[in-house]
């Protein structure tokens, strides 16, 4: 099996800082692999609040992670500057593919990369629903091109 080539800065439209935690950091002295998953969680989020007008506690419609990968590159640790980058890279009517990455501070290739699947639904029935319109519109402006 091939080892995927970790992505760089210019691949993705949004970045944005994470900050360590100490509790980060497993017993390796490292960032722990399912941590990076909170990261993306955390990346996708901040621009679907920001960018898309998402408000968690009260819109009727959530996104739940259906699908998630992440490809790991080189360690990171608490107090390490990072930075999160988001894209998308398929988007459907209910569900959108996210590409995510993590880089150290001021760094141009990616220490963790991945995606996630975010499916659409009625907060109340669990049931998928259309993705709403200034959240569609904001992940527009991040897809990246065919």
């Amino acid at each position: 099996m091939s080892r995927p080539q970790a992505s760089t800065r210019t691949d993705y439209a949004f970045v944005t800082n994470i900050t360590t935690r100490w509790s980060d950091n497993d017993i390796y002295g490292h960032v722990n692999n399912v941590t990076y998953y909170s990261y993306f969680d955390t990346v996708a989020n901040t621009y679907l609040i920001d960018h898309g007008h998402l408000h968690i506690h009260q819109d009727d419609i959530v996104g739940f992670v259906v699908n998630s990968g992440c490809n790991y590159y080189s360690p990171i640790a608490f107090p390490d500057k990072l930075e999160g980058a988001l894209r998308v890279n398929r988007l459907g009517l209910s569900s959108v593919e996210y590409g995510l990455a993590i880089f150290k501070e001021g760094e141009d290739v990616a220490v963790a990369d991945g995606f996630f699947v975010h499916v659409f639904v009625d907060r109340h029935t669990n049931k998928s629903v259309p993705i709403p319109d200034v959240i569609r519109k904001a992940l527009e402006r991040i897809k990246i091109t065919d």
